[in-house]
């Protein structure tokens, strides 16, 4: 069964536009230092899940595009590497504290739908994403959610 998540990124340090010109359009998803963030990749998120890819940190923030997963979890090899700036010390090849997944570029939403839309959108008042004090950088949302945010997308 397919499951929804949105993913957030600076388009500075990795946009839509990044992911659209990777090689085979995909990447791996690493960095992510937040426990349940982590669990979310770890256990939850498949090949075939559909991801709104949204721009953080930035003006305006908001979901860029689709993408989806390609590749199911595994230990986040940047944890190892000493000269990342991911590296945790902690987290061992033998029993690694951080996954990632590989994600591939969809779509690119013509124009970025707002985290000001989102916020005042009713169908969107109980999303993860526009909670109080909801920083996660990976959250799951409903087939809804995703399926209204794509349609404002094109709506714009």
């Amino acid at each position: 069964m397919t499951k929804y998540w949105l993913i957030k990124s600076e388009p500075d340090v990795f946009s839509i536009d990044d992911l659209a010109k990777a090689d085979k359009k995909t990447t791996y998803w690493d960095g992510v230092r937040n426990y349940q963030a982590r669990n979310f990749i770890r256990d939850d998120m498949k090949i075939g899940d559909k991801v709104l890819y949204y721009h953080s940190n930035c003006v305006p923030m908001g979901a860029a595009g689709i993408c989806e997963v390609v590749k199911e979890s595994y230990p986040d090899f940047s944890a190892f590497d000493k000269k990342d700036p991911h590296y945790d010390p902690k987290s061992k090849k033998d029993n690694p504290t951080w996954y990632m997944v590989d994600v591939k570029f969809l779509e690119k939403f013509k124009n970025i739908v707002p985290l000001a839309e989102i916020k005042n959108n009713p169908k969107l008042s109980e999303m993860k994403l526009i909670q109080r004090g909801n920083r996660l950088s990976v959250m799951p949302i409903t087939k809804a959610e995703f399926e209204e945010i794509a349609s404002m997308a094109k709506s714009k």
